[in-house]
Parts: structure tokens; C-alpha cells; sequence
């Protein structure tokens, strides 16, 4: 029988008192770089970017890249709201590891900039760990965050007419295109970009996964779909640009998209969070009642409790461990004791 849980969410002011910098003799910890990343877009200050950074790689949180997407996100984010000073500012954040030379390269990447190649070409002597990922990266060959799309299932009658298609019988296969897979990794890192810029464009991606929210079929889409609600909602009750962004795409986003959008809008201007969350755990809940399968195996939910700020968010709230000031924002240890800790609960 399902033990009662009691949730508790207890979110702090979003301008958190910070040292003055990031440096090295101070007590710095990751919690504390969250929150500055949280309150940034309010007051940008690019010039503690590096410092940041670099803290973030002295205590290891770029040596897990799975982890760290919000990080990637945010830088990504920074260098796309100032191009011509971006360069100078990687410049200050350099030397790094060679192990944490990658957020560098992905984060130019993503930044949409339309100068990113050359960017990366003058960084590429900086970064010598990292020369095959800016190699692909120049020659299309690993996805920007651009390269974005919501994949579909084909029709019954698609795939009729796919399958009375003899040409593919004997045409070479075309080549893929290179897209980016989605992920919990991709919600995370879209957040990012917009704690760095508080701008519209990573927002709309992030209302595109509405549309999984309530998929049946599906374990990736139906988590996905239900974690961007869910941080919508809870975002967006406490940032009212946020919410106005959202209020302005239920009325002007193609329409299959605009009741979705309003719902999540209702819920953030009555802060309903705990309704959205109740929602998303039933789903869990819904896939564990299920049992194991090709797509239900709740293994699938333990590697996006390790990787994800999205799911951790909801995991972690289940047993009251979201108490951090935190934008939605439980990556590493925490989510999968979290995670760990609602599933053994429910057994």
C-alpha cells in the first residue's frame, strides 16, 4: 500500500547574498553557484562568469557532463548576450583540466552566435584536449542546440505508404541529419540559456514538450512532457518574466500548443505546484504499477535521476529535499538519493 507522503517545497528569494567572487580561498559550493545563476538574469554581471567557471571545476561538477547542462546552458547563454566580448571572457576562464575543456567548446556552440566557427578556430589552440569535438563540431558533425525538433510516430498511413515504396529497396540510404536527441539534458540546458538571458527563444522550446505530457506509449516523451510542465509551472510562479512570456505565447503559439501553454499559466498564477507535481508522480507511479518492459523499465528513471535537473526537481520534492533556493535546479547526489529514496517508498 502507497505510504502517504508528506511534500514539502520551501523556495528562497531568487537574489541570493553572494561573495564577491568565486575564488578559490572562498567556500564556495555549487548551491551557492545555482543560486548567482538563478539571479543573474535580473543583474548580469559577466565578469564573475569565469570565477564561476572555474569553481564549478575545482569541485568537480564539469567532469560529468551528464550532469552539468544547465552549466552549459548558462555560458552558452552569456556569450550569445555579449558576442563581441565573448571571446575575452573565455579567455579569463582559461586554463582549464582537460577533462573540463568541453563545456567551453559546446557552449560556443550553442550559443547561436553566427561567428561561433571562427570562435571555436581561434579557441582550438586553447583547448588542445578538445580538438576532435571542435573538429566535428566545425564539420556538422554533432548537433547545436539549433538543430532542435520534436520527433513525431508516422501515421498508419504513413508507414502504409512507406512500406509500398520500392525505391528504398534500392536507393543508398541518405545520410542522417544531425539533430539533437531529446533528453532531460536538453530541458537542462535550455534553462540554463535562459537564466542567462531571461529571453523568450529557450522558454518556446521548452513549451514544444507539452505536448508529451500526457503520452501513454512512450517512457522518454511522457518524462519529458511532464518535467517541462512541471519546472514551468514552478519557475514561473515566482518570476513574472517568465510568466509573461508564457501568457504572451498562449495566445500567440500555433494552436495545439496554446491550451497546454494556458493550463501551465493557470497553475503558476494560482501556484498549483503541488496539482502538477501529484500529476507528474502518478505518472512514475503509473510506469513503476506497470512493471519492467522495453520501454517501462524503471532503470530508464534511475539514469535520468542521476543526469537531470528536471526529474530531480519532482523526485526530490517527494521527500522534502528541495530546500535550497533553488530554481528547480537538484542535479548530481542529491537527485538520486532523492530518487532513490521516493522509489523505495512506494514498494
Amino acid at each position: 500500500m502507497r505510504r502517504t507522503l508528506a511534500i514539502t517545497l520551501t523556495i528562497l528569494m531568487l537574489a541570493a547574498v553572494m561573495p564577491p567572487a568565486f575564488a578559490a580561498r572562498d567556500n564556495v559550493s555549487t548551491e551557492n553557484v545555482l543560486r548567482w545563476i538563478n539571479s543573474y538574469r535580473a543583474k548580469p554581471d559577466p565578469s564573475r562568469v569565469p570565477d564561476a567557471i572555474r569553481a564549478l571545476s575545482r569541485l568537480g561538477v564539469l567532469a560529468e557532463p551528464e550532469k552539468a547542462a544547465v552549466y552549459v546552458g548558462f555560458l552558452a547563454g552569456v556569450i550569445a548576450a555579449d558576442p563581441d566580448k565573448a571571446e575575452q571572457l573565455i579567455g579569463k576562464m582559461l586554463p582549464l583540466p582537460d577533462e573540463n575543456q568541453w563545456i567551453v567548446v559546446r557552449a560556443v556552440a550553442y550559443s547561436g552566435i553566427p561567428e561561433w566557427q571562427a570562435m571555436l578556430t581561434r579557441l582550438s589552440d586553447r583547448l588542445p584536449a578538445r580538438k576532435v569535438m571542435i573538429d566535428k563540431f566545425l564539420a556538422g558533425k554533432l548537433p547545436r542546440l539549433d538543430d532542435f525538433e520534436l520527433e513525431r510516430d508516422p501515421s498508419w498511413y504513413e508507414k502504409v505508404q512507406d512500406s509500398m515504396r520500392l525505391q528504398k529497396y534500392f536507393q543508398p540510404a541518405l545520410p542522417a541529419e544531425v539533430k539533437l536527441a531529446n533528453t532531460p539534458e536538453v530541458l537542462d540546458t535550455l534553462w540554463g540559456f535562459y537564466f542567462a538571458t531571461g529571453a523568450s527563444k529557450p522558454v518556446l522550446r521548452i513549451t514544444r514538450y507539452l505536448q508529451w505530457a500526457k503520452d501513454r506509449d512512450n517512457v522518454d516523451r511522457l518524462t519529458l512532457g511532464n518535467m517541462a510542465k512541471y519546472t514551468l509551472v514552478n519557475n514561473a510562479s515566482r518570476d513574472t518574466g517568465l510568466l509573461a512570456i508564457l501568457k504572451y505565447a498562449s495566445r500567440h503559439e500555433p494552436e495545439p500548443l496554446r491550451p497546454l501553454i494556458k493550463e501551465v499559466v493557470d497553475a503558476a498564477e494560482t501556484v498549483d505546484t503541488s496539482r502538477v507535481k501529484k500529476e507528474a508522480l502518478a505518472a512514475i507511479d503509473d510506469l513503476q504499477r506497470k512493471g519492467p518492459g522495453s520501454k517501462r523499465d524503471m532503470a530508464w528513471w534511475g539514469y535520468v535521476g542521476e543526469g537531470a535537473i528536471a526529474v530531480g526537481c519532482v523526485a526530490a520534492a517527494a521527500v522534502g529535499q528541495i530546500a535550497l533556493g533553488l530554481p528547480c535546479v537538484v542535479g548530481g547526489a542529491t537527485t538520486s538519493y532523492a530518487l532513490r529514496t521516493w522509489l523505495n517508498t512506494q514498494q
